[in-house]
């Protein structure tokens, strides 16, 4: 019994000494076998990575974010170059101003109803009497036609209705026109003088009271003379007003005329000279200077304007001073143009707001005023509204 028990425990340690070494052996072979795990290491970093040989298959090469940036940089700016070439004003060739006040006849429908066919309503009549004689006075002298010109007109169509027998309509308004016509001037030089013969640029200087609206008709005007192939500068001299230099500046740019202005507040002579200077250099044909607005009672205004002519006929002659009066004001602008006429020579008259007045005669009464003839009219607040005056056409517009 002692033996079999022996030999069991003999056998049990034999089996467990070879299985000792059978997995002493395995684990040998499996420390000596090299390693089959993979290796993880980080993604390269794109300012480590080698620069010789771009990845197979790549389509560009990541650009430097310096490059980047540059085009991004430039964009706003070109924006900002194609905003402002939209923004420029497109220049404006105006229709040659030859007929123009015929094309704007209608405008005149407020004097046509007062004056011309008051006027043929009356002399129409059955029976030209003293009374009707006096109310044909009395629609003159509302019109503005004046004391003097109104007494020259009736005693003329007195004698010629007496002696010719004229009764008919037609005829009344023939011989109606003719007589408006005469006491307008019909031979009258009218031409704005805006070209020198012996070269170098003519001045224009336009003046006249607060209100009347003349920058806005030296820009109408700057556009006439372009209308007829003239090369304008134009001089902002109204440096008290806010705002006149822009406003000048707008109509110059809308024609392609150069605008030459200075400081708000600063002297209005500087300006005045620089533009002449200006207008010399350039070769252009006219200059016209804006002149500030002035109460003709003011006298050290009236005598800073003198200072103004006075100064730009260092460059030479001034070639015209043209007035500018509301139509509306009727006799009180008649008070205004002689205080103007004597600190400068008037040599024209502008007319503005002649389609808002039923006093047509206005522009009979200024001339034999002053002595010097209208030679434009405004007829309206459209840029092309301003027209050389021609006494037959308006004539033709005041009686339909």
């Amino acid at each position: 019994m002692e033996y079999v028990i022996l030999a069991v425990v003999i056998a049990v340690v034999a089996i467990g000494a070879i299985t000792g070494l059978v997995v002493s052996g395995k684990r040998r072979k499996e420390l000596d076998r090299p390693s089959q795990t993979p290796t993880i290491t980080a993604p390269p970093r794109a300012d480590t990575a080698a620069p010789a040989k771009p990845a197979e298959g790549a389509a560009e090469p990541t650009a430097p974010p310096a490059a980047a940036e540059e085009p991004v940089a430039e964009e706003p700016a070109e924006e900002v170059r194609i905003e402002e070439a939209e923004a420029a004003p497109e220049i404006e060739v105006p229709e040659p101003t030859a007929g123009r006040l015929v094309r704007l006849r209608s405008r005149l429908s407020r004097s046509q109803s007062t004056l011309g066919k008051g006027l043929l309503t009356l002399l129409s009549r059955d029976r030209l009497d003293e009374d009707t004689w006096e109310e044909i006075e009395e629609t003159l002298l509302t019109a503005d036609v004046g004391v003097g010109a109104t007494q020259e007109l009736v005693d003329n169509l007195r004698t010629r209705v007496k002696v010719l027998g004229t009764r008919t309509p037609d005829e009344l308004r023939g011989l109606l026109r003719e007589e408006l016509v005469k006491l307008i001037g019909p031979e009258t030089d009218r031409t704005v003088h805006s070209v020198k013969a012996d070269g170098g640029p003519a001045v224009v200087l336009v003046v006249g009271v607060n209100g009347v609206g003349k920058t806005t008709t030296t820009g109408k005007l700057a556009r006439v003379l372009v209308a007829d192939g003239r090369k304008v500068v134009l001089g902002a001299a109204d440096t008290f007003r806010a705002a006149a230099a822009d406003q000048l500046q707008t109509w110059g740019e809308r024609v392609g005329a150069h605008t030459v202005r200075g400081p708000e507040g600063g002297d209005p002579a500087s300006v005045a000279f620089d533009a002449v200077k200006q207008g010399i250099a350039e070769g252009v044909d006219t200059v016209l200077v804006d002149t500030a607005g002035r109460l003709h009672t003011k006298t050290g205004l009236m005598d800073e304007l003198g200072k103004v002519k006075r100064v730009v006929e260092k460059h030479g002659p001034v070639d015209e001073v043209l007035l500018v009066l509301d139509a509306t004001t009727g006799q009180n602008g008649l008070v205004q143009a002689r205080v103007f006429a004597e600190v400068v020579d008037i040599t024209g008259i502008v007319l503005t707001k002649l389609d808002g007045t039923a006093k047509g005669g206005i522009v009979i009464s200024v001339q034999r005023e002053l002595g010097v003839p209208v030679k434009l009219i405004g007829l309206g607040e459209g840029a092309d509204d301003l027209a050389p005056f021609e006494p037959g056409a308006f004539v033709d517009a005041l009686l339909g």
